[in-house]
């Protein structure tokens, strides 16, 4: 089995909302834009002990199909909600790429060209 195999997108979206939506939105630093990733932005995704997104994961590709790791959010369930905002300078990435885990149903992946 090889890694892509248990990713799971936007063909395999069920009833709750698992897909990490990707959005850009200007920072406060000149060159630095900050780019949020939301699990369930349209229907939320459950939030409970039995059923939460657990963390979040967002990589930059770079023009020579470089991967950068960003960062990493953890949710604790019931307390926060998968919403979290990474400071980056977008000009240095063709691309953002983020990864959601679901206790239950696994881990979600969306990329978003620039």
């Amino acid at each position: 089995m090889k890694f892509g195999e248990i990713l799971r997108n936007k063909r395999a979206e069920g009833k709750e909302k698992h897909v990490p939506v990707i959005e850009i939105d200007k920072g406060s630093r000149k060159g630095v834009e900050i780019v949020r990733v939301i699990v369930g932005k349209e229907v939320p995704h459950p939030n409970t002990v039995e059923h939460h997104i657990a963390w979040i994961e967002l990589y930059g590709v770079k023009e020579n199909r470089q991967v950068i790791f960003l960062g990493k959010a953890a949710f604790a369930p019931t307390y926060t909600a998968p919403n979290i905002g990474f400071q980056v300078p977008t000009k240095e990435f063709k691309a953002f790429c983020a990864l959601a885990y679901c206790n239950i149903h696994g881990v979600w992946e969306n990329c978003e060209e620039l």
